[in-house]
């Protein structure tokens, strides 16, 4: 906790926070070459930050400079791992060590660089000759999460090596065999997350300055360390050698051929533009013949060596989802004035090491000062990640005797740490599904005929949603109607024991319910609370929920009872209104003052009379506010009476009768999301949902997990605050996610520009296996 507070003075200075960091993330004494560093870089920054450093580092003996030995198999090159053990034995002052360093490996000291990671300290890394492993304690679990993700058994072996043991050489052998191996692209993908989540935005670059101005693209490493390290990459480059894991590659002075296509290469390896299905370091096959082809030296690549060979290991594919195109780098962002259309308040992160940074959607407390950002506690994902997950978040842990499948379910606590772990029962991931004659693998997602599907543990999770094939006769055609089970599109809705309303009884039994698990009339036209289920020294509340567990046996209560001696803290924001138009600090003290809640959020003038509106979860609620205190987007205004389609196959329907709202902006491509009538500008991630896993989850915990659960974590992953987040579970049983513009009137930048778009990583917080379906809309042209 020290070095949180230590660091926390850095401020935005990147470099100076990444070498404090390094002074606390050491296994052994800090080194005079880390004390040294952090003065270079912080001495102007924060006198404080000094301090705090020097307090710590008083206590702590002197390393020799042979420690350090085991750095030295880090180097890129052979040369520079012969001398660096030379130096080491032969060197005692740090001056003459990182001197020589410098002048025999070419290499500036910056924190990315593997050598001077491990030199500096922050590469956790104990000496090859220990034969002991580390303690479990310093397990990686974020990276355990992606070893399943392997392909071959080698990789996944030594990925569970790598996330266990903090030895050197098992990293660069897993960087030879598997980094740039093209088979374990999910797995490769799935560190890259880890280490450097994908990012909105990127600007204030000096070397790199065509990446800058770009907000509505992702990057893994827009940083200052980044810019450098692209810098110093061409200064290497220049002396006529590109060193790779596995290879090195001869090149005629890249000063003169083609510098600006070099300098767009670097950069691109350095700052790392995410794509959907790439790690962000593989620029395109065409790209790479192309530079190798005219400055690649032709006369000292080896026997066999030509451009495409070599690009076939390096860059595999020209695919513009999996590698990165260099013509976008070439020329500078045409966008410059029209930056603060789309803010990213937590990139750079300024919040302490042991805090997570969130978009601040709650405002402020008047008179105190109100940043667009919120720093709020967490955990780190077992003590050998640097990864952080949000307090009281659920979380799935691999188990710690490597085997695939098998997890504990833990809860980030207050302490900081996971707690309360329970063992889940194994999956066997081995199992693959058979489907249309093609094996899939386990976590796979594919599509049959109209359904989203997943291959879990052998088993084909699919939605229920009607497929109309292209062989049906005409009459089929006209009968169907584009809801489950060919039922009407007539509304009369019915409740259901899961707290979902469904349209009509015959979707709710299509969808599996027997006539005792619903009722009449929509969830919100029923209260809870009548009669009084809560003890008498309670008072009891309606919280509204939809639960994703399959059976009854685990109840979904829509009430929560609550002491009539509320003990509320004061200072805690997070709004709620109440039903006489009053706005509380937070929904403890609304309760506390006997009020009745209308919606959470502050008080909206608009909303102080009610005006119905229909939500795409078939709800009728008395206000906007109301449906969006839900999570849910408004369908149309006025009371539900009609019903959408899910198939995009089907005839005219009831909706036909329904006004729709105009959209926010005609800058983008709406969809209209399964079982809605009208279209609206939004991202669409529908997620299908393995509902016997879900029945798991709830044997062990209480009460079942429920679509706010899915929100509250996606909501988290959404960095601008020009876009928000909505949900629903619709009417086949697919969880339909909506990343929804919220400016009253979006800027073609924001819609068109895919910004509510950005993709979503919660692999790790989400409670259960989901597979997610990705629909972002917005102009042909953003």
């Amino acid at each position: 906790m020290l070095g949180s507070v230590c660091c926390s003075y850095a401020g935005r200075h990147t470099n100076c926070r990444e070498f404090c960091q390094a002074i606390f993330r050491t296994d052994s004494s800090p080194s005079v070459s880390q004390i040294k560093t952090v003065k270079e870089y912080c001495q102007d920054v924060s006198p404080q930050l000094i301090g705090c450093v020097g307090n710590y580092t008083k206590s702590y003996p002197i390393r020799s400079p042979v420690d350090s030995l085991f750095c030295c198999d880090r180097a890129e090159d052979t040369h520079c791992q012969s001398a660096c053990r030379r130096i080491l034995r032969t060197r005692t002052t740090e001056q003459e060590i990182i001197d020589e360093l410098i002048s025999e490996c070419d290499r500036q000291p910056l924190p990315q660089d593997p050598l001077w990671q491990c030199f500096l300290g922050s590469a956790h890394s104990p000496p090859i000759s220990d034969p002991d492993p580390p303690s479990t304690g310093r397990v990686a679990c974020a990276k355990l999460h992606c070893c399943s993700k392997a392909n071959t058994s080698l990789c996944r072996s030594m990925c569970q090596d790598v996330s266990t043991n903090w030895r050197s050489q098992t990293w660069q052998e897993f960087d030879q065999m598997c980094e740039y191996n093209p088979v374990e692209a999910e797995l490769v993908t799935c560190l890259a997350d880890i280490r450097e989540p994908c990012q909105l935005g990127c600007k204030d670059l000096t070397y790199c300055t065509n990446f800058n101005n770009r907000p509505t693209e992702l990057f893994r490493s827009c940083n200052a360390q980044s810019d450098q390290g692209a810098m110093n990459d061409i200064k290497l480059w220049s002396n006529g050698t590109i060193h790779m894991p596995f290879m090195s590659i001869p090149v005629l002075d890249i000063r003169r051929c083609r510098p600006e296509m070099w300098k767009a290469v670097a950069c691109s390896l350095q700052i790392k533009p995410c794509y959907s299905k790439s790690r962000g370091s593989i620029i395109c096959r065409s790209d790479c013949v192309d530079i190798l082809t005219q400055c690649g030296d032709r006369r000292r690549f080896r026997e066999g060596q030509t451009p495409e060979r070599i690009c076939d290991m390096l860059s595999p594919t020209d695919d513009p989802e999996r590698c990165i195109p260099l013509e976008r780098y070439l020329s500078p962002s045409t966008l410059k004035d029209v930056m603060e259309e789309v803010l990213h308040p937590c990139n750079p992160n300024p919040c302490p090491l042991n805090q997570l940074c969130e978009v601040n959607r709650k405002g402020c407390h008047p008179g105190l000062e109100c940043l667009p950002y919120l720093c709020v506690p967490g955990c780190k994902l077992c003590e050998g990640s640097e990864f952080l997950v949000h307090m009281e978040t659920l979380i799935q842990v691999p188990s710690l005797n490597g085997q695939a499948g098998c997890y504990e379910l833990c809860v980030c606590g207050q302490n900081g740490r996971l707690e309360s772990c329970m063992e889940m029962p194994c999956v066997d991931t081995s199992k693959t599904c058979t489907v249309g004659g093609q094996r899939k693998n386990h976590g796979t997602s594919f599509m049959v005929d109209c359904q989203p599907c997943s291959c879990y543990a052998g088993e084909v999770i699919c939605s229920r949603r009607q497929c109309l094939g292209a062989d049906s006769s005409e009459d089929e055609r006209r009968r169907f109607t584009g809801l489950p089970c060919h039922c009407p599109d007539q509304f009369v809705p019915v409740c259901a024991w899961n707290g979902r309303t469904y349209p009509s009884a015959c979707v709710a039994r299509c969808m599996g319910l027997q006539d005792s698990q619903f009722q009449f009339g929509s969830c919100w036209d029923h209260w809870p609370c009548s009669p009084n289920p809560c003890p008498k020294n309670q008072r009891c509340i309606p919280k509204r929920r939809v639960c994703l567990s399959n059976t009854t046996e685990y109840p979904c209560r829509q009430y929560e009872c609550v002491s009539s001696s509320l003990s509320c803290d004061k200072t805690e924001l997070d709004p709620a209104c109440d039903a006489a138009n009053v706005e509380h600090s937070n929904l403890c003290l609304l309760y506390q003052r006997g009020k009745t809640p209308a919606y959470m959020g502050h008080c909206q003038d608009a909303c102080r009379l009610s005006h119905p509106v229909c939500g795409h979860n078939g709800e009728t609620y008395t206000t906007v506010c109301e449906a969006y205190s839900d999570r849910v987007a408004v369908d149309y205004h006025g009371r539900c009476h009609a019903v959408g389609t899910v198939s995009e196959f089907s005839s005219d329907t009831v909706c036909g009768a329904v006004r729709c709202p105009p959209l926010s902006t005609m800058d983008c491509n709406p969809v209209t999301p399964p079982g809605a009538c009208c279209p609206l500008c939004a991202g669409m991630l529908r997620i299908v949902v393995n509902a016997g896993q879900m029945d798991v989850f709830a044997k062990v915990r209480e009460p079942p997990v429920t679509v706010h659960d899915i929100l509250r974590i996606l909501r988290l992953h959404v960095s601008v605050p020009q876009c928000d987040v909505f949900g629903y579970l619709s009417i086949d049983s697919e969880i339909v996610i909506l990343i929804v513009p919220v400016d009253q009137q979006p800027t073609a930048l924001q819609v068109g520009g895919a910004v509510c778009c950005a993709p979503l990583n919660p692999a790790l917080t989400a409670p259960a296996p989901l597979s997610y379906f990705i629909e972002c809309k917005h102009r042909p042209d953003g």
